[in-house]
């Protein structure tokens, strides 16, 4: 063997053993371990059955309609305000009205029969819509005393009236006026899981 490859030997040998020596100085035992998250937020689905509560026409003063129907959370998280917004419209047969025929029809919510049996509120149609946003399933509105749980429905019981007020109402003859209740589930406050 020549002296130029036993010397390019002796260098290549020499830098093993300090690479050796270098990679035993940093040497160490590891470890590692995995966590892994998921979120899924849950849902708020509140709905009524029937979603029509009231179809009548040839109402007259006095006449008054019974008429139940559900309050149901299709969702997966417990409601805890039920907010109802009122709005109706009325169409004047005869484009003589002096009043809001709301004015004259009387509502009853009678009883949440989940939770009360008594008479909870009665108002008119037109003070129900000026309020803001009253609590559907609150204590003293509708009998709820821990809102709507998730999976679960209230029974509801109303009652409408047109309102005979011993006066002339000839006004509202052939007048009618459509409903629209919107009930506004709106979750608790957050907690910990």
């Amino acid at each position: 063997m020549s002296l130029k490859k036993k010397l390019g030997l002796g260098v290549a040998s020499a830098a093993l053993g300090l690479s050796l020596i270098g990679g035993g100085t940093y040497a160490y035992f590891s470890d590692s371990a995995e966590a892994s998250s998921t979120f899924a937020a849950g849902t708020l689905d509140i709905n009524t059955d029937p979603s029509t509560i009231v179809d009548l026409s040839n109402l007259k003063p006095g006449d008054y309609i019974l008429r139940s129907f559900d309050l149901k959370n299709d969702g997966t998280l417990d409601i805890k305000k039920v907010l109802l917004d009122t709005d109706y419209t009325v169409t004047d047969a005869n484009k003589n009205n002096s009043d809001d025929f709301g004015k004259h029809i009387q509502v009853d919510f009678l009883y949440n029969s989940d939770k009360d049996n008594d008479v909870i509120y009665s108002t008119t149609l037109a003070d129900l819509k000026d309020m803001k946003n009253p609590d559907a399933v609150a204590k003293g509105w509708m009998g709820e005393k821990k809102g709507l749980k998730a999976g679960t429905s209230d029974e509801m019981l109303v009652m409408f009236t047109f309102v005979d007020n011993g006066e002339d109402q000839n006004q509202f003859q052939g007048d009618s006026l459509s409903l629209k209740w919107t009930f506004n589930a709106q979750q608790g406050a957050g907690e910990a899981k």
